[in-house]
């Protein structure tokens, strides 16, 4: 196959049309649904907590903004409350997963045998596979016979540390929430420390945070070492082999795996 000297072989990007309509698609699954409807409401609750935090409703500062009788302060309150119920589904939810995960980190890092530690790590390699590149062994396969192999077993390894934060980061996500359900929960408004609320949630949303953007960064990466980008190559004909049957001054298509070949 031959293309004009100045034509340029691109892999199409999807348009925001696209995937809108994938998006939606996904949205109308029982998982998809539920996920939506739960970030709708953080966002809403959390929202309207933050507007009340600033004063932006002066009509409920009666008799005043900090008294605990006033309009504010209840709002506050019941917003609280709500977003503490909501991240009570996350943080205990998914509890039994991450104590799991814990479980298997001990094998991993305190176990007293080689096998013991290998077969912990290899538990955690397996059940953040989706993330998490693990080391290959060096094969003896010829190179045409490993080419087979999907590219993202054969990316960089993902560095040990990344995994002891996020196994942790997860696992105190669910104790920082735990301690903010018994300060909501245990005292009324009028007897709870104002720093406990936002002490507690703020650590949650750091621990969540840094394991998820991780997880993220990471998976982001394996997706692009998967890619090939070069799929088509453009090879010019005066400094690259010649293909049968192909006239001089055109370039010449041909996969990777072919010129590698």
């Amino acid at each position: 196959m031959t293309v004009p000297h100045n034509t340029v072989e691109t892999i199409r990007k999807a348009s925001w049309q696209e995937t809108f309509q994938t998006f939606f698609l996904w949205m109308c699954t029982p998982l998809g649904a539920c996920i939506t409807i739960y970030g709708l409401n953080v966002v809403a609750w959390g929202g309207m907590l933050f507007l009340l935090m600033c004063n932006a409703a002066p009509a409920m500062c009666h008799p005043s903004c900090n008294s605990l009788d006033s309009s504010r302060r209840i709002w506050i309150e019941i917003d609280s409350q709500i977003l503490n119920a909501l991240f009570c589904v996350t943080g205990f939810g998914l509890a039994p997963w991450r104590i799991r995960d814990l479980y298997q980190w001990s094998f991993w890092r305190l176990g007293w045998s080689e096998g013991r530690r290998r077969k912990g790590l290899n538990r955690l390699e397996e059940i953040h596979k989706n993330w998490f590149v693990k080391f290959q062994e060096p094969s003896v396969l010829p190179i045409k016979t490993q080419q087979h192999y999907p590219a993202a077993e054969q990316a960089t390894p993902t560095p040990l540390w990344k995994m002891d934060v996020v196994v942790w980061g997860n696992f105190l996500n669910t104790v920082f929430q735990v301690c903010l359900a018994v300060c909501m929960w245990a005292m009324n408004r009028f007897d709870r420390p104002s720093w406990t609320t936002g002490l507690f949630v703020g650590l949650a949303c750091v621990v969540a945070g840094a394991a998820g953007i991780l997880m993220w960064l990471e998976k982001k990466r394996v997706k692009k070492a998967s890619e090939h980008p070069g799929a088509l190559l453009l090879i010019p004909r005066a400094t690259q082999s010649i293909l049968p049957g192909i006239k001089g001054g055109d370039y010449t298509s041909v996969s990777r795996n072919h010129e590698l070949a």
